[in-house]
């Protein structure tokens, strides 16, 4: 069962990045950032996805002084085919033109996200390496999931800027909103979420035992 929210929560997030790349509008800082080396330098947006993801292992690796985490490559990897593939599914079926259609989709997108991200955190199978670096830098420096993802967003937007990814008033949001609906969600599923699983546990145990 815990695979299963896993995969589900990943499936989710992707659909909501796909959201906001189609929507024209910025995206999130890191997505900004893998647009913008998939449109200068080449290679898929999932692509570039998995191959950071094995740059940011080696820095979380570094901070907490173990053994690379190499399940998050894993999940960088099921990131990237999702990307790719829900960007292939809905390109020819969402373009929005109007300013408030384009709104509109970044919104959805950017809920879609917070709730696909700490969907598959719960599970604590293995983290994205960013949401990873997310959770060391919140121990590291005592402070919440918020403060901790607003600072990594401000450092990718940097990056994004100088591989001229798509920067716009949806970056902005997600950067002032997208540590909060994280949190906010965090949160909310978390009770559902651990619910789920013991339940399933539970099952599994009274099987085992008749």
């Amino acid at each position: 069962m815990k695979f299963l929210i896993y995969v589900a929560g990943i499936l989710i997030l992707t659909l909501g990045i796909s959201f906001t790349i189609q929507s024209d509008l910025g995206t999130s800082p890191f997505d900004a950032l893998l647009v913008g080396l998939s449109t200068n330098v080449g290679l898929t947006v999932g692509s570039w996805e998995v191959l950071i993801a094995l740059v940011l292992i080696s820095c979380n690796s570094y901070l907490k002084r173990q053994r690379p985490e190499v399940l998050g490559l894993v999940t960088a990897v099921i990131t990237g085919a999702g990307i790719d593939l829900w960007l292939f599914l809905i390109q020819p079926l969402i373009t929005p033109e109007l300013w408030y259609n384009k709104l509109i989709c970044f919104v959805i997108g950017l809920i879609i996200t917070g709730l696909g991200t700490a969907t598959y955190l719960h599970t604590n199978f293995a983290p994205i390496p960013i949401d990873r670096l997310t959770i060391i830098i919140k121990e590291m420096t005592e402070t919440t999931i918020f403060t901790s993802r607003t600072f990594i967003y401000l450092v990718f937007l940097l990056m994004a800027v100088l591989f001229h990814g798509p920067i716009g008033v949806g970056t902005l949001l997600t950067v002032c909103l997208g540590g909060l609906l994280l949190n906010y969600f965090m949160l909310l599923t978390e009770k559902g979420l651990n619910r789920i699983i013991t339940r399933s546990h539970y099952d599994k145990d009274k099987k085992h035992s008749c």
